[in-house]
């Protein structure tokens, strides 16, 4: 009797055994929706850099399909699509959904915030990840980041900006927290579509668009119409950010779930490099090709409304909303403590031996 136990047991761990290894071997196809083009530089690369890695890592067994707003037709409503189910992952920029919820600008960058070392730090030691947890888990989805842009210029003007006064009543495209700083300072926000960006500042129905950095801003063809291009202030950490489905992630085996995660990880770490690297060529190009561009920085008075009005809408939001205070109170404590120490490492080091 006790060996027909035994044989009982054996085959039953031989029958659960063989049952875990045919749900390892499920092949799991995930969806992904991504709010930017195969065309736009760097951030159309990365969901197919994402697709190949993780295909690879897991020897086939999740297959990745991504679509691109001219499947989807959603590119600023990538967020929605994922809540909804209708894509596993979507690959997009969370301050799109600030009208939705406005501590999500946060998880992308705001107005004279952090910088993108700084950013990560936080995000990964200062609280920044347990933050966006609690931000996201009440709309269904896990946040991981996506990769950072890194500083984004203040945009292409037709004319100089001298004054507080010159911004009035001028037509600038301008995205984000930073169109609404400009908004309080009389500027006129428009919400063009990307792909008639360039029309507009032609024919004057703009005077102004901020759009990202040198190799992005190339690819547009702005420095062609607009000759001043100013530095920024407005995005000082764009980062991108892939949000999951929470259900769909969770039904997935923890080893994948594991390969996803460093395979998400190793993008963004490439989205950040070759940022910097495709920006240091476009600017080198546009430079020797467009001798007549001028870059500036806003002057001190403007700069000094924007950081105020900047101050006046977060300070707004906070007091309305206490996790979005406890968010802001996190970041301005750790910037608090980084810039000095950017200071002393980055700045110095570049003031004091930049020839």
């Amino acid at each position: 009797m006790r060996n027909w136990h035994r044989f009982l047991l054996a085959s039953f761990f031989m029958v659960f055994s063989l049952g875990l290894q045919a749900e390892d071997n499920r092949v799991y196809r995930l969806k992904l929706a991504t709010s930017w083009g195969s065309t736009v530089p760097i951030l159309g690369e990365a969901p197919q850099e994402l697709k190949e890695l993780v295909e690879s890592m897991s020897n086939g067994r999740i297959e990745l399909r991504v679509d691109d707003p001219t499947k989807h037709k959603a590119g600023l409503a990538v967020m929605d699509l994922v809540k909804a189910g209708q894509y596993d992952i979507g690959y997009t920029a969370s301050y799109y959904y600030k009208g939705k919820d406005m501590k999500l600008i946060f998880f992308t960058t705001v107005p004279f915030g952090l910088l993108p070392v700084e950013q990560h730090a936080w995000f990964e030691h200062g609280g920044g990840k347990e933050l966006a947890q609690k931000v996201y888990e009440p709309h269904g989805l896990i946040h991981f980041q996506g990769g950072n842009t890194g500083m984004q210029m203040g945009g292409w003007f037709k004319k100089e900006i001298t004054s507080v006064e010159d911004l009035k009543g001028l037509k600038v495209r301008i995205p984000g927290m930073g169109g609404e700083v400009m908004s309080k300072l009389g500027v006129l926000v428009t919400s063009t579509p990307l792909g008639e960006l360039y029309l507009a500042l032609e024919m004057g129905q703009i005077d102004g668009v901020e759009w990202i950095s040198p190799k992005f801003d190339m690819n547009m063809g702005f420095h062609k119409i607009a000759k001043y291009y100013y530095t920024g202030w407005q995005e000082p950490a764009s980062e991108t950010q892939y949000l999951f489905n929470k259900k769909a992630y969770d039904k997935l085996p923890k080893d994948l779930q594991a390969i996803l995660e460093s395979a998400m990880n190793q993008v963004a770490a490439r989205v950040m490099s070759k940022a910097m690297y495709e920006n240091a060529q476009a600017w080198e190009e546009i430079k020797t090709e467009y001798p007549d561009i001028k870059v500036s920085s806003f002057p001190p008075e403007v700069l000094s409304a924007f950081k105020a009005a900047n101050e006046e809408i977060l300070n707004e939001a906070a007091e309305a909303d206490p996790l979005f205070k406890e968010i802001l109170d996190s970041q301005r404590a750790f910037i608090g403590k980084a810039r000095e120490w950017t200071k002393m490492g980055d700045y110095a080091y570049i003031n004091n031996t930049n020839e």
